[in-house]
C-alpha cells in the first residue's frame, strides 16, 4: 500500500513516515499542499492520502479540492491542530473518509488507515471455473471435463491444477508451487509434484492443444495453443 503523507511539521511528519514504513507502507512525504498535489500527479498506485489541512502554498482542504478533481475514490484523512466543529464538517463535505487533530496516536492513525482501506478495496472473489482448450475445469467440484468425459481429481491435483490455470500461458515457479499446494519445498514433497503432474499431463493427453511444460530451472507451464 502507497501513502501520500502531506505534513508540514518537519518532525511530526518524519515521525510519521517512519511509523509508516516500519508498519509496512511506502509512503511519499511532502512538506506542503503543492508538493503533494505534484507528487499524487506522478503517482499512479496511491492508496490513501493522509493531508495536514494547515500547510504553507496550498492548505490541506484547497488539496483535497485538487485531488477529488481527479480521483473521485480515493480515501483521504484530514490530520489538524484545529477542534472546530466547522472544520471537521468541511472537511467531510470535501469527501474526507476521517478526521484526526492533533496530538494523536500513531497506532491509532494506522488503525483508521487499515480500517479505510479495507472497506474501500472491493472483495476479491476467487475464481472457481476455468476454461482452456476444450477443457472445463472446475475448482469445487474438483472435475475436468473434456466432451463428455469427466474426470474427478484429487484434492491435490486439483490445488495444481487450479494454480496453472490461474497463470495460463506463464511460468509457475517451482518454488512457489510447492509452498502453495504443499506448504513447503522438501525434497520429498518436489517428488510428489513431480507424479502429480505426470497425472495431470496424463488427463489432458486428450486435447493436444493444452500441455503442462517443464521450464527447466525454473518450474512449470500450463499452455493452450487454441
Amino acid at each position: 500500500m502507497k501513502v501520500l503523507l502531506a505534513e508540514d511539521d518537519q518532525n511530526l511528519g518524519m515521525i510519521l513516515n517512519d511509523y509508516l514504513t516500519a508498519k509496512g507502507y511506502e509512503t511519499i512525504l511532502c512538506r506542503d499542499g503543492e508538493e503533494a498535489l505534484s507528487a499524487f500527479k506522478k503517482a499512479d498506485d496511491l492508496s490513501i492520502c493522509v493531508l495536514d489541512v494547515m500547510m504553507p502554498k496550498m492548505d490541506g482542504f484547497t488539496l483535497a479540492e485538487e485531488i477529488r478533481q481527479r480521483d473521485s475514490q480515493i480515501p483521504i484523512i484530514f490530520l489538524t491542530a484545529k477542534s472546530m466543529k466547522e472544520d471537521t464538517i468541511a472537511g467531510l463535505k470535501l469527501g474526507a473518509d476521517d478526521y484526526m487533530t492533533k496530538p494523536f496516536s500513531m497506532e491509532e492513525l494506522l488503525l483508521r488507515i487499515q480500517a479505510i482501506l479495507r472497506r474501500s478495496q472491493p472483495e476479491e472473489i476467487e475464481q472457481s471455473q476455468f476454461a482452456f482448450g476444450k477443457f472445463a475445469y472446475d475448482y469445487q467440484q474438483r472435475i475436468l471435463q473434456h466432451d463428455d468425459q469427466e474426470v474427478k481429481l484429487t484434492s491435490k491435483e486439483s490445488e495444481l491444477l487450479k494454480l496453472f490455470a490461474q497463470h495460463i500461458n506463464q511460468t509457475v515457479d517451482r518454488t512457489k508451487a510447492l509452498k502453495v499446494v504443499w506448504g513447503d519445498d522438501s525434497y520429498f514433497n518436489a517428488r510428489s509434484m513431480d507424479v502429480y503432474i505426470a497425472k495431470l499431463r496424463k488427463y489432458l493427453k486428450p486435447d493436444e492443444n493444452v500441455q503442462i511444460l517443464t521450464v527447466h530451472g525454473q518450474g512449470f507451464k500450463l499452455i493452450d495453443l487454441s
